[in-house]
């Protein structure tokens, strides 16, 4: 199931609340690990971020490699 960004934050306010409460929440209410879980999810994302960059300017080597490689082999 692949969760949209307004349904994050819903699941966070709503895990929030439920921290808030304490001894008082619900019983089973696991939210604590739903709280691991929406923290895994922000490291994910930055990660993907991350590695998207990476593979941008990965890319554009690739292509100043390339075009040098060009220009080295019409001098041949």
């Amino acid at each position: 199931m692949i969760l949209s960004a307004s349904q994050i934050r819903a699941l966070r306010q709503r895990n929030d609340e439920e921290l808030r409460k304490g001894n008082f929440a619900k019983h089973g209410y696991p939210a604590n690990t739903i709280q691991d879980l929406l923290q895994t999810v922000e490291a994910l994302k930055s990660e993907k971020k991350k590695w998207k960059k990476v593979a941008q300017e990965r890319g554009e080597l690739l292509g100043k490699l390339t075009g040098m490689l060009e220009e080295f082999n019409k001098q041949r």
